[in-house]
């Protein structure tokens, strides 16, 4: 069976237990070190600036990974369906693996930021293509129970990463932060590589060049601006233009992709009642999990005066619930379905946003812990059970993008809502500090001052220099100000519940587009694979 692209999409045959477990590994492996990444370079990077110079650069290391691996996604996915997911899986590592090598030989901040964007086009690959590899090797049950597996890669980054980029920054030197993740990748790729075993091409596909750069300069302008929006505030002519730019470029992106032979969104897609849904519901949902993930530290740095690690360890009961729950999830959802699950993890994430906005610096800690726990059970809940129900509605030439949208989707939403709710952060502080600056608890310098740069409530050298009735009125006052942050949070997870309100039962009869080829072809490698040995045949 062939699609119009001349791709094949006969399902994958029935591989051996072993080698579908080794597939598992090679996955999980990749979705690590991509996972590691994201926290060992933080722990490393006031010692990269020591090194290297460049602190007014200091955002861009984080940001051109951040921008690149987000705007690649859609584009990995597709591809992948056009030319085999092992291929694709292995040219993304390789391409993540070059960004790493080089980042930790840069010569200057400039280099670091150049490398990292390199090594964000590969990190674009990593996590749907190895989510869509496991919706290509496993049957919906497995999946399921599956989902403990890559929560809990995620749940131990977070936990670990911090510690080991310490410890590796300390110990040796802050470019082996880099370099450890080399071995790990070339052992993801030799897994797969060896594990993975797919049909042959059977002629050249077509690729849709245009959308595909459109699509990324598109949406590289607009994450641009969401990031410098985050520090300088959303709307300035800079901005606007950039803003604009980028929607004319959609526009354009939108009538070429309704003339392409083989688009790199097929917008068909968003007729299944599931992908209509459960897109939005990602985005709504990116929104409020980066926003939790990035204000809960400050908030307890900057008010409650914790330290940067105590702040940072917030959110390990977070993360704990999150894998928690995506493992008693997993086999819920098999139970009572994706669609009363995922309804229950965006109430509890919309319940635990609420509670959020209603904390001050008096609010017992204990709270705070329990509100976290609260939040994870709602990502737990919600995240990798909207991946499952995409999978399932389309049929295997889309799993790729498709996949990819799901991915991409929530991470435009945690790009636009960090920006977002940075941008209401600035304008609610700014309006405590002229608040308390009206009541004589500030100078009128001092708010202006402590406006613009409020690094006074979250670094300890200049938080030492602040007097302590000063320091006192400031955390006050970003606990004031954070609580429309919190509700804007709250608001976005409520919309997301709104939505998914609307997702398809497994019960009604639009809900099964599955390609019954597909769906046939996956419970027979259940079975199939505990008794046939490997098949090599056929196979590239």
């Amino acid at each position: 069976m062939n699609d119009e692209a001349g791709a094949t999409t006969t399902p994958i045959e029935a591989l051996s237990s072993k080698r579908r477990w080794l597939i598992t590994a090679g996955v999980m492996t990749g979705m690590f070190i991509a996972a590691l990444e994201a926290t060992v370079v933080g722990t490393a990077m006031p010692t990269v600036i020591a090194s290297l110079g460049g602190l007014n650069h200091y955002s861009w290391v984080f940001s051109a990974y951040l921008v690149t691996s987000t705007v690649t996604v859609p584009v990995w996915g597709k591809l992948s369906d056009l030319y085999g997911r092992r291929l694709l899986y292995q040219v993304g590592i390789g391409v993540f693996l070059l960004g790493t090598l080089l980042s930790g030989f840069s010569g200057s901040m400039t280099q670091l930021i150049v490398f990292r964007a390199i090594q964000g086009l590969g990190a674009g690959a990593l996590v749907p293509l190895g989510m869509t590899i496991i919706g290509d090797t496993f049957t919906l049950e497995e999946r399921a129970k599956m989902q403990a597996y890559f929560s809990g890669v995620w749940g131990l980054s977070s936990i670990i990463g911090p510690i080991v980029g310490g410890f590796i920054t300390d110990q040796i030197s802050w470019r082996w932060v880099f370099f450890v993740n080399l071995p790990i990748g070339v052992v993801a790729a030799l897994i797969i590589g060896f594990a993975l075993r797919e049909p042959k091409l059977h002629s050249r596909p077509k690729i849709d060049y245009a959308g595909a750069i459109l699509l990324m300069i598109a949406i590289s302008l607009l994450m641009l601006a969401m990031v410098e929006g985050g520090s300088s505030g959303l709307i300035n002519s800079q901005n606007i233009l950039i803003f604009l730019a980028s929607a004319v470029l959609l526009v354009i992106f939108v009538f070429v992709e309704k003339r392409a032979a083989d688009p790199i969104i097929p917008f068909e897609l968003f007729k299944n009642r599931t992908i209509a849904i459960a897109i939005p519901a990602g985005f709504l949902g990116g929104v409020a999990m980066f926003g939790a993930i990035s204000f809960i530290p400050l908030f307890a740095q900057g008010s409650l005066g914790f330290t940067a690690t105590a702040a940072g360890s917030l959110l390990t009961p977070l993360m704990l619930s999150w894998v928690s729950m995506s493992i008693i999830g997993g086999r819920l959802m098999l139970k009572i379905g994706y669609r009363l699950l995922t309804i229950v993890g965006y109430t509890a994430l919309t319940i635990g946003f609420i509670l959020l906005a209603m904390f001050d610096r008096d609010t017992s800690r204990i709270f705070l812990y329990l509100d976290l726990i609260i939040i994870g059970i709602g990502l737990g809940s919600s995240m990798l059970t909207l991946l499952i129900a995409v999978q399932q509605a389309v049929e295997k030439s889309k799993l790729g993008v498709a996949t990819s949208l799901n991915q991409f989707s929530r991470s435009i939403g945690g790009a636009v809502g960090v920006a977002v709710m940075g941008a209401v952060l600035t304008a609610s502080l700014a309006g405590q500090l002229n608040k308390a600056a009206d009541e004589g608890r500030l100078t009128k310098t001092q708010a202006e001052e402590f406006a613009s740069n409020p690094n006074a409530l979250i670094e300890p050298s200049a938080k030492a220099s602040v007097p302590a009735e000063t320091l006192a009125v400031l955390q006050s006052s970003l606990a004031k100000a954070i609580h429309p942050v919190f509700w804007a949070g709250a608001v976005m997870a409520g919309l997301g519940l709104l939505v998914v309100l609307f997702l398809p039962s497994e019960k009604e009869e639009d809900e099964v587009p599955i390609d019954g080829e597909r769906l046939i072809m996956a419970e027979q490698t259940t079975i199939n694979a505990r008794n046939q040995p490997d098949v090599h045949e056929t196979y590239s």
